[in-house]
């Protein structure tokens, strides 16, 4: 089981990228779709877009974005993902971050159960906006050519930047049935899993085993570089520490090609970043 937003001023791997989907699980029946995010871009000149999403063809048609310059000083931002209503902030500071990180793009995840999509969580991805000086090779490309160019996340995952992904649970659910899901969707894509690997999935797991998930509380996954991940849960605004570091470059690959590979669990959120990136490289 395991949401588009502002861009605001910047603050969250070297494993290698699989450029493809190694052996999705088969198993996995959460397929999400894409809402109609809006995008806002601080430090930019004012830009916008326009596209939306075929789930037939699971394709960026088209979808609208607004690059603008943020007025508001010394205050909170928010953006709201559309589809679970859930706000983002457009810019965090968390710790193991060594300075804010801006939201590029948000999404939701949904469940099926007997043919019924029920949304679990939305997510949203943060980088630190100096990414973009180190695209120039993507500069002026539209969003639906973005989208599905697997060189692009790869380069993002592997350019020295902090990134970071919030999920924000819409619904209650139970630790341990959280994880499972999310192990069904990262161990999958670990080709070979080394010892290394096998103790930053077990430290991984023991994080959410007996822990009670109740909607609105938050999961934050941080990856302060290419080695190591930095997770955090909680159910009560910003967490002011780490609840453990996991210490394997494959785990936290296989984790953001989960969201950023070729068959991510959340199509919503890879094309609304995907949008936000288009914006920023205009």
């Amino acid at each position: 089981m395991v949401g588009f937003g502002s861009i605001s001023a910047p603050m969250c791997i070297t494993s290698p990228f699989p450029s493809k989907l190694v052996n999705p699980d088969p198993r996995s029946n959460f397929p999400a779709r894409l809402s109609n995010p809006l995008l806002a871009v601080h430090n930019f000149p004012s830009l916008s877009l326009s596209s939306h999403f075929s789930p037939q063809k699971n394709k960026l048609i088209q979808t609208h974005f607004t690059v603008k310059a943020s007025s508001s000083v010394g205050t909170a931002d928010y953006t709201e993902e559309p589809t679970t209503k859930v706000k983002f902030q457009t810019s965090l500071s968390l710790p193991g971050c060594s300075s804010p990180l801006s939201l590029f793009g948000t999404g939701y995840r949904e469940k099926v159960f007997a043919i019924i999509g029920v949304k679990v969580y939305a997510a949203g991805l943060y980088v630190n906006q100096a990414i973009l000086s180190q695209l120039d090779a993507w500069k002026g490309r539209p969003a639906t050519q973005l989208q599905d160019d697997m060189f692009l996340f790869k380069s993002i995952f592997e350019t020295p930047t902090e990134k970071l992904l919030q999920i924000v649970l819409v619904r209650d659910v139970d630790g341990k049935t959280f994880w499972d899901a999310l192990d069904e969707a990262v161990s999958p894509r670990i080709k070979a899993p080394t010892p290394v690997d096998e103790s930053a999935l077990s430290t991984f797991r023991s994080i959410f085993q007996g822990r009670p998930l109740n909607k609105g509380t938050s999961i934050f996954l941080t990856w302060p570089d290419s080695s190591k991940m930095l997770v955090a849960i909680s159910s009560d605004g910003m967490p002011t520490s780490m609840d453990a570091t996991i210490e394997s470059a494959n785990v936290g690959s296989a984790l953001f090609n989960v969201f950023f590979g070729d068959s991510p669990v959340s199509p919503s959120l890879k094309t609304s970043v995907a949008g936000g990136l288009a914006a920023g490289l205009k």
